[in-house]
């Protein structure tokens, strides 16, 4: 299998042009190490440690299970005025499961987003992946400002209902990307209005920032955290603003941290990695041809997949369920491929004239709308906030009208999640430059699968590039996003021997790809689970009942059972660029 999938001659050459991309004129560059920034988290630290996390039942709100313990940690709104107004982040925590003379501290996870929370993970304790890690470390999730109950951020009434009329053109008309410019307009106003001040202090920067008074308030002398996805960003933010604070750090399904590249360019990439993606599975669907029967070739899938979305254009599946829910139940299958049974099968119903599978789906969930539209609404504002992007529309559209000619799957869809950023009226910040002196920061482990469309291999190979004594371990052949607790034993007994014994391997480790997923029956009765934001964003609700642990299987079951689940099914899920 090739090396990085951006890296394809046609993208390569398409992506060049990039190279004059236009910066926003407010950018701000961020503070230096002497800077009141770093005074203010030194302050705010000191306070935690004065003030633990005082961990007790969680409130009622959370509709959390009553095996989780719950607390706050009060961090600066705005480090550079750390007296100023402090707002309050939630933290949850399973204590070690093992001897209190093995316990090796707190395991701090972000599931990335931008926008997810990981108030769920201390539950992955209880699966035979996670038993190792539960019994020496207590699990610490939270979340991140402006999620959740942390100084919740908002840029719609989740209470409108969406927009089921876009059909998710590959090619859109000139009309169509008018319609989509003044959605982007609206929802960037929409954040300012509704977050007000809050807006332009939640950063990437700010989540590193905020990660160091979580550790002085765990009371931790150093920390040990694991990020996915976006939580691989800030995680190489926190390691390059804190080296002598980390004890070990794992980064799984690395974001490239290249100032440059953060986040338009990252997010073009993404879009060309996904386009390699949904050939897998269409490939994978054909060598089923027996189960589906959608024809014995990627081809002749694709044709049934256009076919599909003709016919939902023309009549919604459901009256709700149209070509860019379908769009979006496909790329689902492009993060994780153990839902491509149940979407191909899906797909396969709905051609076959039963739309039901897909309904359940596509159709999303009412009472998971604040959720949704909280997540939303975070994401937008740490990507708009953390980099400059192009502020004319004809950049955006002569760099997708390129790039669809070759990967139409994705990239108008993604362009249009991100369009906000060009409208954007909150301060810019100039991206801080990842990198550590070799022996600054110990030796950190990155995890990272060779087909990955959400965050493209490259990224992995970039961030090892920068944090010199950084080991990676490569699943090859596959592209599930998010690897560490999964199915692969391989990836997770470096990760276990990483965390518990802190035992790297060598500078590059190879795992063999897990087994590819079997064709399965399908179930039309029990729905999916998904919200929609109204964007044509979607995330997964989690589905743990309040209780005294989490269930043993089933939908809720899967997306905590493993940091892919986790990370992704509650996060990237939202069609988000990592």
């Amino acid at each position: 299998m090739r090396a990085p999938l951006i890296f394809t001659t046609a993208t390569a050459l398409l992506l060049a042009p990039l190279a004059a991309l236009p910066q926003a004129p407010a950018a701000a560059a961020p503070a230096p190490p002497g800077g009141a920034e770093a005074r203010g988290v030194a302050l705010a630290a000191e306070r935690a440690a004065r003030t633990p996390v005082a961990f007790g039942r969680c409130p009622d709100e959370e509709g959390l299970p009553r095996s989780l313990e719950c607390g706050t940690v009060r961090v600066p709104l705005d480090y550079a005025a750390p007296d100023g107004k402090q707002i309050d982040l939630t933290v949850s925590r399973v204590r070690a499961a093992g001897p209190a003379r093995e316990r090796q501290g707190a395991l701090v996870f972000n599931p990335g987003g931008p926008g997810a929370s990981g108030m769920l993970f201390p539950l992955v304790g209880i699966f035979p992946e996670w038993k190792r890690l539960g019994s020496v470390y207590d699990l610490v999730g939270y979340a991140p400002r402006g999620v959740g109950r942390s100084a919740p951020l908002s840029c719609r009434d989740p209470r409108e209902k969406p927009d089921g009329t876009w059909q998710a053109p590959e090619h859109p008309t000139q009309e169509q990307k008018a319609e989509r410019i003044a959605v982007a307009k609206a929802y960037a106003r929409g954040c300012a209005e509704r977050s007000g001040e809050r807006l332009r202090h939640v950063t990437s920067l700010n989540n590193a920032r905020d990660l160091e008074v979580l550790r002085a308030g765990l009371g931790e002398r150093k920390l040990t955290f694991m990020g996915a996805s976006y939580g691989t960003y800030f995680g190489a933010l926190y390691a390059t603003l804190f080296p002598s604070h980390v004890r070990r750090m794992v980064f799984d399904s690395a974001v490239d941290p290249t100032p440059s590249r953060v986040w338009y360019r990252n997010n073009l990439a993404q879009s060309a990695a996904f386009e390699e993606r949904w050939a897998d599975f269409r490939r994978w669907i054909a060598s089923h041809d027996a189960v589906y029967g959608m024809g014995s070739d990627g081809a002749q899938v694709l044709a049934g997949y256009r076919r599909a979305r003709e016919k939902l254009a023309a009549e919604p599946a459901g009256g709700r369920v149209g070509p860019a829910q379908l769009q979006a139940v496909m790329l689902r299958a492009g993060y994780y491929e153990d839902y491509w049974p149940s979407h191909a099968g899906a797909l396969a119903a709905y051609l076959k004239g039963d739309p039901q599978p897909l309904v359940n789906l596509a159709t999303p969930l009412e009472e998971g709308a604040a959720e949704a539209e909280n997540a939303r609404a975070v994401y937008t504002a740490v990507e708009c906030n953390d980099a400059p992007w192009p502020t004319r529309w004809e950049t955006w559209n002569r760099d997708h009208t390129r790039l669809a000619r070759r990967a139409p799957f994705e990239t108008w869809e993604n362009a249009w999640l991100n369009l906000p950023c060009a409208y954007w009226k909150e301060p810019r910040q100039s991206p801080l430059d990842v990198r550590v002196r070799p022996g600054e920061l110990p030796g950190t482990l990155i995890l990272a699968g060779e087909r990955d469309a959400a965050t493209p291999y490259a990224g992995a190979l970039e961030l090892r590039r920068r944090l010199p004594g950084a080991s990676l371990v490569t699943e090859r052949g596959a592209g599930t996003h998010g690897l560490a607790g999964g199915p692969n034993a391989c990836v997770n007994q470096h990760v276990e021997a990483y965390l518990i014994d802190g035992k790297l391997p060598g500078r590059s480790t190879d795992c063999a790809a897990r087994p590819a997923p079997e064709p399965e029956s399908q179930d039309a009765s029990s729905p999916a689970g998904d919200e929609a934001d109204g964007n044509g964003g979607r995330a997964l609700r989690p589905a743990l009942p309040p209780g005294p642990r989490a269930p043993a299987a089933g939908p809720g079951a899967r997306r905590v059972r493993s940091q892919a689940s986790w990370a992704t099914r509650s996060a990237t899920d939202l069609r988000r660029p990592v």
